[in-house]
């Protein structure tokens, strides 16, 4: 398969996958600004901007075009006219047609990049309140198919306003329920059993021009050998083999899919069929990607969690007959929980990661909420910890022109003399043996550890029997 239409098929896969039903919901806005209402008071400023920000790019708008509802909801929500929706379809599609797999993540800034191109083409058409009032409506159309979320579980025990709460309100939260956790700058995925983790996999996320979204959601069904409709698009009609609108079966080579889909509210799935050099890597528009091996293992735990039976002979019964398409029901609904969380305690170990998203999460303001959440603070770090975090925070953040202010007690006790002239200025002063070491990053590395003795047995926990999609499960804790 070419380029091209491999890039674009990742959009029919994860938008269309489930046949792209994007229903009206009875919410209003009220859940544009935030995917899971909180009972937490005062949630960090960086956190709250990753769990808020769903960016509309146009490839995002050009997906949900896909589902003919959704121009409805425009002429009646937004009360647009025919021509203004036909009008962003075109410049949906065309900059659509535009996306390149083997280019996508080479550049800082995409995210940001196709976030302001959406913003000013969209505004060109429909005016900048219109086109506000657009981007809330695909935030809460995105989000609001899970407005059940927040429902007791079947068994009544949980409580919504405390176990539902969505943990981007507490940097780092470390689960004391059943559910799956994502973070997606880490490229990790985490299955907790009452508590404790149980199994950790190394995971694709979505390109920049299609950010894998957050909140909370929850895991109802497993479906084995999913079938799949190409969309009504132009690209479709160059694809070999291929024809909008005509299923392609379960387990044919065509499907994307691979063995095992998990939906997890609205378009977004957890699917297999990846490569192992697909992971830990952009790899699809708005859904976690694993390999086979991978989605088989995940779908034992996750109904084991969910209350269902399933063994491995029912697993490699539904691989002998791929033709067939199976559905097993959870009998409690399992949440999952979609984090951005670019600044990561584990053990003694501070983690920055690269904000692939474009969503300034790594600042200082958002280092010191997560080290109080680990119940230590910026100024019990060495001084020597305290340069090289800053270093790699602005290393890390996406724009190669970061500037980070530096505490001034900091700047004082630097011997650089071009520190007293400016001191408050990060990079002015001389740096430390290791702060240079992590200033010096590849512009492709992805994550910064350094060891910080103050948070030695506090915060997440390590991976846990990391499945890193190869043929051997790494364990690292």
């Amino acid at each position: 398969m070419k380029t091209y239409p491999g890039y674009l098929l990742s959009i029919s896969v994860c938008l269309l996958a489930m046949g792209c039903v994007v229903a009206p919901t009875n919410q209003s806005n009220k859940n544009a600004g935030s995917p899971i209402p909180s009972a937490a008071p005062s949630p960090s400023p960086g956190n709250e901007r990753a769990k808020t920000a769903q960016p509309l790019t146009l490839p995002v708008l050009d997906a949900f075009f896909a589902n003919e509802n959704f121009s409805g909801l425009l002429r009646t929500r937004l009360q647009l006219t025919d021509e203004q929706i036909a009008r962003l379809k075109e410049l949906a599609h065309t900059e659509t047609a535009k996306l390149n797999e083997a280019s996508a993540g080479k550049t800082e800034g995409e995210t940001a990049a196709a976030r302001t191109t959406a913003e000013e083409k969209i505004s060109s058409v429909i005016g900048n309140e219109k086109a506000q009032q657009l981007a809330a409506l695909v935030r809460e159309q995105w989000n609001g198919a899970n407005e059940n979320v927040a429902e007791t579980r079947s068994t009544g025990t949980t409580n919504p306003s405390t176990a539902e709460e969505f943990a981007a309100n507490a940097p780092n939260a470390v689960p004391t329920d059943s559910r799956i956790v994502v973070n997606a700058p880490a490229y990790r995925m985490d299955v907790f059993d009452g508590g404790r983790l149980i199994k950790s996999y190394k995971i694709g996320i979505g390109y920049p021009e299609f950010p894998l979204p957050t909140g909370l959601r929850k895991a109802t069904t497993i479906i084995f050998n999913p079938t799949w409709t190409p969309p009504d698009e132009p690209w479709v009609a160059r694809m070999k083999d291929v024809s909008a609108g005509e299923k392609v079966e379960a387990g044919s080579k065509l499907n994307p899919l691979g063995p095992i889909k998990i939906p997890i509210g609205g378009p977004s799935l957890i699917h297999g069929g990846k490569s192992p050099a697909k992971l830990g890597t952009f790899a699809s528009h708005g859904c976690v990607g694993l390999t086979t091996p991978q989605v088989q293992d995940f779908a034992k735990l996750l109904a084991q969690i969910g209350g269902a039976r399933l063994s491995d002979a029912d697993l490699a019964r539904y691989a002998r007959d791929k033709t067939q398409t199976k559905q097993l029901k959870l009998s409690n609904p399992v949440r999952v929980e979609l984090r951005y969380e670019t600044i990561v305690v584990e053990d003694g170990k501070l983690h920055i990661y690269r904000d692939v998203y474009d969503q300034d999460t790594n600042t200082e303001e958002n280092l010191r909420d997560v080290l109080q959440a680990a119940g230590v603070k910026f100024e019990d770090l060495t001084h020597e910890e305290q340069a090289q975090v800053l270093d790699a925070l602005a290393q890390l953040s996406g724009k190669s022109s970061a500037k980070i202010a530096r505490p001034a007690a900091l700047a004082k006790e630097s011997p650089s003399p071009s520190a007293s002239s400016n001191p408050s200025k990060f990079g002015t002063e001389k740096k430390s043996s290791a702060a240079r070491k992590a200033a010096r990053v590849n512009k492709n590395q992805k994550e910064i550890v350094i060891e910080i003795a103050a948070l030695k047995g506090k915060g997440y926990p390590v991976p846990v029997d990391l499945d890193t999609g190869s043929a051997k499960t790494k364990r690292v804790n």
